[in-house]
Order: structure tokens, then C-alpha cells, then sequence
């Protein structure tokens, strides 16, 4: 049987080995990867190809945030592009074909100060492992204003893929200036009648073409320097209006509108990391170019430690990289034994691990 994520990405239920049983939670791994988004498919990948038998725990949001996209067009090796749930189920399939095990469950906590590490989940599993791979990627940010969380699914949206085909023949605003504000913006007019992009500042920080595309487009407006500060509602309980400021002269406007979709940033998902390993002051892993955390063993790839490039090819790159150090330090531990958990292994130099990153590369 296959059921539907809520953002379309495929679930396919006992696809792979099978995972869960008694056997499966009481053995030994050598390494399990947290996260399904592009970083955590391609640690498994390259961990299954490594003959780690890694197992993937996929979390509640499958796919991570590719899946709610709605065409992907900059990622390699697809000119035509494809969207976000195809592209995850093409992660999928190809870590699963070279022995990925993926557990549709979510990790409630992690125990990393004793070594084997210990997994925990929802499901009331508790798995050992050699090493981690963190990849739980980031969620939307909020507004953070009166009506928000009120009409959230009564005209509040963070998902113009899930929830646009319900506002046909609507009038639509969208909240942000970046490439996901307008992708999905652009996304929208394919049912709205007209979306309007407030965004706090009088320039944009999307790419250049998604740019061109928006200004050219017929249904799109721009309102620059405007923040929005309430959300209103009607007597049948949705979207109505917005109530926004402008950002040069605090002057306070009503904006009539039947949704609100916003895209103004994302927040790490680190709920499992806060005493246990070093997060910025963003939240976000901190973690060194080798991917490593503060914990031996510990990696982090995706954007729960990419604050900056958050692209489906740099995780790609950083879920690969991961899946490559842990490979090493699982054979530090048969060749030396142990790690020293006190000792931080971001810092040269560490046991197992080349002094210097040359040293790393010309190992290879």
C-alpha cells in the first residue's frame, strides 16, 4: 500500500527492509541518518553504497521542505525541472535500491553523551548507533501577529502547493521577498485572479529569473517597504483582510485579500539538540566543513546547519559529505577504539581524523 504525505510526497509502506521489529530496534547500527529532506536520502544512499546498512528515520515532515515545492527547476540533471514530491520519491527509490532501511517515525530524543548513541522515537523505539547523521532541516517562521494562528487553515497558509487549488478565482497576498515567496507566488496565479508580494524592503532578495518572471507576470503586484501587522477574518471565520504598516512612515493600511500565504524565513528544527550539542545563536547545528558537530560521531548536513546557501544541491552535497565522514570515524573506531566524547572533534587535532583538511582529501 502507498498513502500520500499532506505534501504529496509518496509513503511507501514497507517498501525497503523491513524496520521496526524487535531485532531491528535492539541491534547495533553502525549509522542512522534523522531526516528525509534531500540531505538525509543522500547520506543514506551513500552510507547503503558504503555497506553501513543505515537506517533512515523519515520524521513527521517527509521530504523535508522540497516536498511542498512545486516545481524544482535548478537542480542538476533535470532541464525540464520536476516537482518537489517526484524529486523526493527519486531520492527514495535510490537509496532503498542499495539497502537504505527507512522507518516512517519520528525521534523524540537522543542520548549522545555515552557511546553507542542511543535513538529514541515515537513509536516507542529505542535504537543503539555508531554514529548520526543529522538532517532535520528547518520550518517556516511565523508572522508572529493577531490572526495568524487563528485563521491558519481558514486563509493562512505556508503552502501555496497544498492549499492553492482551494482559492480559485481568489484574490491572494504573499508575505516575503525571497525565492520561495515568489516561486510560490508565481505558483498561485495559476488560480488566483491576483496575488499582491509585500515585502518590508524595496528590493528583492529572490533570484534574478524568478525576479524577471514576477515583474513580468500580469496577476502580480508588488507592495515595497510594508509590513504586515494583523490578520482579519469575517463572520464565517476566514481570511478577510490584512491590517499592514509602512516600514519608511509607519502609515497603517487595510488590505482586502482571501489568503494569506507567507514565506519570511525558516527556523532550524533543533528541539532534540538544545544541552546536548552547539547551536548558533540562529539555532542552527554548528558544525565544521567536515560536517562535524561538537559530539565525535555527531554529523549535521542540510539546513539545520546551512544558514546560508540553502539549496536542494548543497544539501545534496552536504548529505554526501556526511555520510562520507561518518564512514571514516566508524573505521577510526575499529582501528583506535572508543572516541572521547569530551573531546571536540571540530578542533585539530582529532584521534582517527587527518590533522588537516588536505590530509583528508589526499587520503581519499
Amino acid at each position: 500500500m502507498s498513502d500520500l504525505n499532506q505534501n504529496g510526497a509518496q509513503l511507501q509502506n514497507g517498501a525497503g527492509k523491513a524496520d521496526g521489529s524487535t531485532e531491528e530496534a535492539s541491534a547495533l547500527h553502525d549509522v542512522i541518518v534523522i531526516g528525509s529532506g534531500p540531505a538525509g536520502w543522500t547520506a543514506g544512499l551513500y552510507a547503503a553504497r558504503a555497506n553501513l546498512e543505515p537506517l533512515l528515520i523519515t520524521g513527521d515532515d517527509f521530504g523535508g521542505q522540497v516536498s511542498i515545492t512545486y516545481e524544482v527547476e535548478n537542480y542538476p540533471g533535470f532541464p525540464e525541472g520536476l516537482s518537489g514530491p517526484d524529486l523526493v520519491d527519486k531520492f527514495k527509490s535510490q537509496a532503498e535500491r542499495f539497502g537504505c532501511t527507512v522507518s516512517y517515525d519520528h525521534v523524540t530524543e537522543l542520548v549522545v553523551d555515552e557511546h553507542p548513541f542511543t535513538v529514541r522515537t515515537a513509536q516507542s523505539k529505542e535504537y543503539r548507533t555508531k554514529s548520526i547523521i543529522l538532517c532535520t532541516g528547518a520550518r517556516p517562521r511565523f508572522l508572529e501577529v493577531p490572526g495568524e494562528q487563528e485563521y491558519t487553515g481558514k486563509g493562512v497558509s505556508y503552502c501555496a502547493t497544498c492549499d492553492g487549488f482551494f482559492f480559485r478565482g481568489k484574490e491572494l497576498v504573499v508575505v516575503g521577498g525571497g525565492d520561495s515567496a515568489l516561486e510560490e507566488g508565481l505558483f498561485l496565479t495559476k488560480f488566483a485572479t491576483k496575488v499582491r508580494i509585500i515585502h518590508r524592503r524595496d528590493e528583492l532578495r529572490a533570484s534574478k529569473i524568478l525576479q524577471s518572471r514576477a515583474f513580468d507576470h500580469d496577476k502580480i503586484d508588488f507592495i515595497w517597504n510594508t509590513v504586515v501587522t494583523s490578520i482579519k477574518g469575517n463572520e464565517n471565520g476566514v481570511v478577510s483582510g490584512v491590517t499592514t504598516r509602512d516600514t519608511l512612515n509607519g502609515e497603517q493600511s487595510e488590505l482586502e485579500t482571501d489568503g494569506v500565504f507567507v514565506y519570511i524565513g525558516h527556523i532550524p528544527n533543533n528541539d532534540l539538540y538544545h544541552g546536548k550539542l552547539d547551536l548558533d545563536e540562529d539555532g542552527h547545528l554548528i558544525a565544521d566543513p567536515m560536517t562535524r558537530t561538537n559530539v565525535p560521531g555527531v554529523f549535521a548536513a542540510g539546513e539545520i546547519a546551512d544558514k546560508v546557501f540553502k539549496q536542494v544541491a548543497t544539501s545534496v552535497g552536504q548529505g554526501c559529505a556526511a555520510a562520507m565522514q561518518a564512514e571514516k570515524f566508524l573505521a577510526s573506531l575499529e582501528a583506535e577504539g572508543l572516541p572521547d566524547l569530551a573531546e571536540d572533534p571540530r578542533a585539530w587535532p582529532t584521534p582517527g581524523v587527518p590533522r588537516k583538511t588536505a590530509d583528508l582529501v589526499a587520503a581519499d
